[in-house]
């Protein structure tokens, strides 16, 4: 009985031995290859950008109000209506207006007859003062009282052309051809044109074409120019992009908390009345691109193994002047310096190195996954 028990617990230390000999040892290779995360170097395009944020605006937005008071009495015009120049878009009630102009006609014909009456003394008066019965002061009153007369008479056919243009200003029509994108006012609204004038409806000329105000950084704008491409998505339809071209730099800075940014508008094609206005547009700024050259990521550049061989001078073999790639080499990372050219933020661009197409770049390191369920299962134990 004592022997049997011998030989199991033999047994059970042999099958232990051998488990962890496959635990902590194993293939020595395999666990080297398995120990870094690596990609292939390869060519490709870098896209060098700038990040802003803009509103897409139309190109020509016009505010249409009345330049007279009253109140609405019909309209002729919607939301989304295409309206052409010169269509009503809506009409005041011309009541007060009409009954205004009647007035200033009336007011008319009295001056006309004032000026006849005053032309017909003042033809007498000359006669008389020919014949010496009367004073020339007196024959001067008659005539200033004709150039009254006459003055008088012009300022009337002012007022009867005033009025007949606020009763035609009681009309609202287009002043440009677009679509109505805004309407203000309602049937039975009263509107007062006084002190300001008020805004009915707001047309903009062509969706066809738009512009993005944007805002860039006052560190960024020295990197942008008029004609320079754009690119830009939309949280409506965050998987398609757009694509425009820099129209202006304004030179007028804004000013908020000492921060300084300045207005870029960019006009952008919209043929398929996807875009609308007032919508937010994420914007990069084509700075520089690159087509066929050779980049790694931008991770292969930041890794650096936990264990660095030193030299024989005792310093670290990677200099820490110049970038530096780790290739996968026989299992093992070993260190290229490259010079670098642009980067997208995701790649770089290698302009020099001994590394080519092909290689495995080294990412980062990752656990030993042996060694942490061996870990595991003896804390288990």
């Amino acid at each position: 009985m004592v022997i049997a028990g011998t030989r199991k617990i033999i047994i059970v230390l042999i099958l232990v031995t051998i488990a962890a000999a496959y635990w902590y040892g194993g293939d020595t290779q395999e666990s080297l290859a398995n120990k870094y995360k690596t990609r292939s170097i390869e060519r490709g395009d870098i896209i060098q950008t700038i990040s802003a944020n803009g509103t897409l605006t139309p190109v020509v937005l016009v505010n249409v109000g009345t330049q007279v008071s009253g109140t609405v009495a019909k309209l002729h015009a919607d939301f989304n209506d295409q309206v052409e120049i010169g269509q009503i878009l809506a009409e005041l009630d011309p009541a007060i207006l009409s009954a205004q102009l009647q007035q200033s006609k009336a007011n008319l014909l009295n001056a006309q007859v004032a000026l006849r009456i005053a032309e017909s003394k003042l033809r007498r008066y000359r006669l008389l003062k020919e014949k010496e019965f009367i004073s020339s002061e007196a024959l001067e009153i008659i005539e200033q009282e004709n150039e009254a007369a006459r003055a008088q008479l012009a300022i009337n056919k002012a007022q009867v052309e005033r009025d007949q243009a606020n009763l035609n200003y009681s009309v609202i029509r287009s002043p440009i051809s677009g679509v109505v994108i805004a309407r203000d006012v309602d049937i039975g609204q009263t509107v007062a044109a006084n002190f300001q004038t008020p805004i009915l409806f707001q047309i903009a000329k062509d969706l066809r074409q738009m512009q993005i105000n944007i805002s860039v950084a006052e560190a960024d704008i020295g990197q942008l120019h008029i004609g320079q491409l754009i690119n830009f998505t939309v949280d409506a339809f965050q998987q398609r992009k757009f694509s425009g071209t820099v129209k202006q730099v304004r030179l007028n800075p804004t000013i908020q908390e000492n921060v300084v940014t300045y207005n870029v508008v960019a006009m952008v094609d919209n043929d398929d009345g996807t875009l609308l206005p007032g919508m937010t547009a994420n914007i990069h700024f084509v700075v520089k691109q690159k087509n066929d050259v050779l980049r790694v990521p931008n991770a292969a550049l930041r890794f650096q193994p936990k264990n660095l061989e030193s030299g024989e001078s005792g310093k670290l073999t990677q200099s820490s002047q110049q970038p530096t790639v780790y290739l996968l080499t026989e299992n093992h990372p070993l260190p290229k310096t490259v010079t670098t050219g642009i980067t997208d933020g995701n790649f770089t661009e290698i302009i020099s190195s001994e590394i080519k197409a092909g290689d495995k770049a080294i990412l980062s390191e990752v656990a030993d996954k042996k060694e942490s369920e061996s870990k595991f299962k003896l804390r288990v134990f």
